[in-house]
């Protein structure tokens, strides 16, 4: 693997639209969920690539870029070769002149075995020449020798007359845009006049570069650095540790909240969850008889609600849930949905609203309503001999239910399970 280090960065306006609808719904997603659907989308993320020093202060592997199609290269040949060979048309225009053709007793040729392209006799002076130029122009992503290998010898007459009747054109290489018109013989003094006057412009060595998502995923040569890319893809798609870390970053800018549950999953959300207590804090009836019946429902969710509390209302319309939820911009606005209900339904979907942005409800990405369940204290662990005997007992936030939910001031993604869930749309 080439000593190169990559790491995938979020599309910031992505992640503002996430985090948009994060906050229009109230609603908890998985962080590593969100992390997953955004390397899945090539537009909604970019790819940092840069070079690892050695104790020396030297790159262990230097990173070449062709400034006319940003592509990356892992040596200046790499990138002269390649760019002479895809923009030549740029820089030079080919013109054919009638010349004698080639004397002499011919009874074989050589020719390509992908293109089919008639290369000549191996021993005519012109043989490499035609040999270095196919493989610029049309293979130059194949290794040289693999190229090379690949062609056969015919000795088909016919075959042989088409060649020597091709030999009876000689090309010449006008250089564009010269000050004083400039033609070259062969189309090696064409590459040769190519490097000494364009190298410093079109071959950049880079330290760091940030290549778009699809950019990235497009890259097929050279194949050292290919292989590297979608190596580190498929890795961090396994476990999307970078990608979390910096939209935990990213969405706690934007005064998002983070908390997890069963102490494995991280969720970010727009409150973290806190108990309410129902008999130290006033409360109305309305609300009382709202959180009672999320407690006593299981896997309660909004529709759940409205027909038990007030069953005459028709059901709200709801974001569908999927592998992956709408759009922010395809959100359903509040206004419409608020219109369609009761005044009865309306009270109890605000009131809800209230909880969710205040921590004491929690609703999942699928749908699901909770509570935030009131922490207990553990039983004191028994002193080892020799300690203080005064110690004060310790304390641990722990959850009435099995599944527990908990609020943390910072995320740790390396002790997340695998993602399970849904996640908002990446924009």
């Amino acid at each position: 693997m080439l000593p190169l280090r990559a790491e995938f960065l979020p599309d910031e306006q992505g992640v503002e639209s996430i985090a948009r609808e994060i906050k229009l719904h109230g609603r908890a997603y998985e962080l590593f969920q969100i992390a997953n659907l955004i390397l899945q989308r090539p537009q909604r993320h970019s790819l940092v690539l840069s070079v690892v020093r050695d104790a020396q202060g030297q790159p262990q592997q230097r990173l070449f870029q062709c400034m006319l199609d940003q592509s990356l290269w892992l040596s200046q040949e790499e990138t002269l070769r390649y760019a002479f060979g895809k923009f030549f048309d740029q820089f030079y225009e080919a013109k054919k002149t009638e010349v004698e053709p080639p004397k002499g007793n011919f009874t074989f040729v050589a020719q390509c075995g992908f293109s089919g392209a008639i290369l000549g006799p191996p021993n005519y002076h012109g043989y490499q020449n035609q040999l270095a130029k196919l493989h610029a122009e049309r293979f130059a992503r194949m290794p040289f020798d693999e190229f090379k290998s690949r062609v056969r010898i015919v000795r088909d007459e016919e075959v042989v007359k088409k060649w020597v009747e091709d030999q009876k054109w000689k090309s010449v290489f006008a250089v564009r845009d010269a000050v004083e018109p400039l033609e070259l013989a062969t189309r090696e003094d064409a590459e040769a006049h190519f490097r000494q006057t364009h190298a410093a412009s079109v071959c950049h060595e880079v330290t760091r570069v940030v290549l778009p998502g699809a950019v990235a995923s497009a890259v097929r040569s050279p194949r050292g650095l290919a292989h590297l890319l979608r190596h580190v893809w498929e890795h961090e798609c396994r476990f999307p540790i970078q990608m979390a870390t910096c939209l935990s970053k990213q969405f706690a800018t934007h005064g998002l909240q983070f908390f997890k549950r069963d102490k494995t999953v991280t969720y970010v959300s727009v409150a973290r969850p806190r108990y309410f207590d129902m008999a130290a804090t006033p409360v109305s009836d309305r609300i009382r008889k709202l959180v009672e019946f999320i407690n006593a429902t299981p896997k309660c969710t909004r529709r759940m609600m409205l027909s038990a509390l007030v069953p005459a209302a028709p059901a709200p319309a709801q974001p569908a849930v999927a592998a992956e939820a709408p759009a922010a911009e395809a959100a359903p606005a509040p206004a419409p949905v608020a219109a369609a209900l009761s005044p009865e339904a309306t009270h109890i979907v605000a009131d809800l609203h209230w909880l969710v942005h205040q921590g004491y409800v929690i609703e999942f990405a699928n749908g699901v309503v909770e509570t935030a369940k009131r922490p207990k204290e553990n039983k004191p662990a028994r002193p080892a001999a020799g300690a203080a005997a005064h110690a004060a007992p310790a304390v641990a936030a722990v959850s009435d239910s099995p599944s527990t939910v908990e609020s943390v001031e910072t995320i740790d993604p390396a002790t997340e399970a695998a993602p399970e869930g849904n996640a908002p749309a990446a924009g």
